[in-house]
């Protein structure tokens, strides 16, 4: 006995784990994610190909046990994710579910799939009531929220003196979230809101917005948008020479592949904030090479490395829990911390929240790049006891 017990911690101590007869012949993880719209470029296809390099990744250590990886579009509708899940989970046997980039769409799944005791990775979501009163025990939100988002700008830009903010808004729940919390770290911070304008998904002219924002001296213009809409706004404050004239932009929510799509004349001097980007170091810029191979070229974002890192750790823990039920495996990924090669140290909270560092970076000019990618600058790291929302003031009812 004592020597059987001595294998297993000796393969657990190498990253290697039996199988367990709770395990399924297969451990699916489906891919759920906007495969044609708006953060296509985002997540999309992309975010595929990083849950099959972790399932790669993954196999290639634990031999014994087979991941599998499905991949679906939820088209931006509540009730087409929620019948794609459905589908999945009770005909085709998935075990667990990644990505989903909207928040919609995550919320009309999240009840569901904590019904069916099956885990939740939500890489992709960006509302922080994910990690509030919707949490789950069998949810992990892994890359972002709105508060992690605009806590980590705020926080940048007024440490330089930016104190004074016009918000430009998405007239629905994501917009209002995202100004709503960097209005309250800007509080915090000393700062104030100058003004706020609010527009529709799919605006095509901003041009009444940034006159406003222009008009209101505000030393920082803040997006609290994305997508389309994002990057339609950040061409149109070029072409009015918003930062030319003085005032600094950020967006709020952004991603490499909307910078990228951009170009740099447009978007140079603009600040975002990811936790990763594929050009911090040797561990990250190795992995995306990997990713880049298999995408034409193109380097991963922050949501399809959060697809990578979220489905790996959600392996590894089905592996030494040696079960896939839900509360089991998030529990093992609570227990310890998780070495990820890609966000660094991230611990998962009570509430679901995987805590790790948030970055804020600058859009570099064309003459500083050094060819398509080379996009950005890191000016400052958020650690990850200040990254995210702290426990208490979520409303979590997991939280005791």
């Amino acid at each position: 006995m004592r020597q059987c017990l001595s294998v297993v911690f000796l393969l657990a101590a190498i990253g290697v784990y039996p199988a367990s007869a709770q395990l399924p012949a297969v451990v699916k993880v489906g891919v759920l994610t906007d495969a044609s719209g708006p953060f296509a470029d985002q997540a999309g296809h992309g975010s595929e190909v990083a849950a099959r390099l972790a399932a790669e990744d993954f196999m290639a250590k634990n031999p014994s046990i087979k991941a599998e990886i499905v991949f679906g579009d939820h088209q931006n509708k509540p009730d087409v994710g929620s019948a794609v899940v459905r589908r999945w989970v009770e005909a085709d046997g998935v075990d667990a579910v990644v990505d989903v980039p909207n928040s919609a769409v995550a919320l009309a799944i999240n009840d569901y799939l904590a019904g069916k005791h099956l885990t939740f990775l939500a890489s992709g979501v960006a509302t922080s009531d994910l990690t509030g009163k919707f949490c789950k025990p069998t949810t992990v939100q892994w890359v972002r929220d709105t508060w992690a988002l605009a806590n980590a700008q705020v926080r940048a830009l007024t440490a330089t003196g930016d104190k004074s903010w016009f918000f430009i808004s998405y007239d629905y729940a994501l917009g209002r979230a995202l100004e709503t919390d960097a209005a309250a770290a800007l509080a915090k911070a000393g700062g104030k809101v100058v003004g706020s304008v609010h527009h529709p998904v799919n605006e095509s002219d901003f041009a009444s917005y940034l006159l406003q924002a222009q008009a209101s001296g505000a030393n920082v213009v803040a997006l609290a948008d994305t997508g389309n809409d994002a990057i339609t706004a950040i061409k149109q404050a070029a072409e009015f020479g918003l930062q030319a004239q003085g005032q600094k932009l950020a967006s709020l929510f952004l991603e490499l592949s909307d910078v990228d799509g951009l170009g740099l004349a447009a978007a140079q001097g603009l600040t975002i904030a990811n936790g990763f980007y594929w050009d911090l170091n040797d561990t990250t810029r190795a992995w995306s090479k990997r990713f880049a191979e298999r995408m034409n070229g193109r380097m991963p974002t922050d949501d399809q490395a959060g697809v990578y890192s979220a489905t790996l750790a959600y392996l590894n823990a089905v592996a030494r829990a040696g079960t896939i039920d839900g509360e089991k495996v998030v529990a093992e990924m609570r227990s310890a911390t998780i070495d990820d090669p890609l966000y660094g140290p991230t611990t998962v909270r009570i509430d679901g929240r995987a805590v790790h560092a948030m970055n804020v970076f600058r859009v570099k000019s064309p003459n500083a790049s050094k060819g398509r990618w080379d996009d950005l600058e890191l000016i400052s790291t958020v650690p990850p006891a200040e990254a995210f929302r702290p426990l208490a003031d979520g409303g979590c009812p997991l939280v005791k």
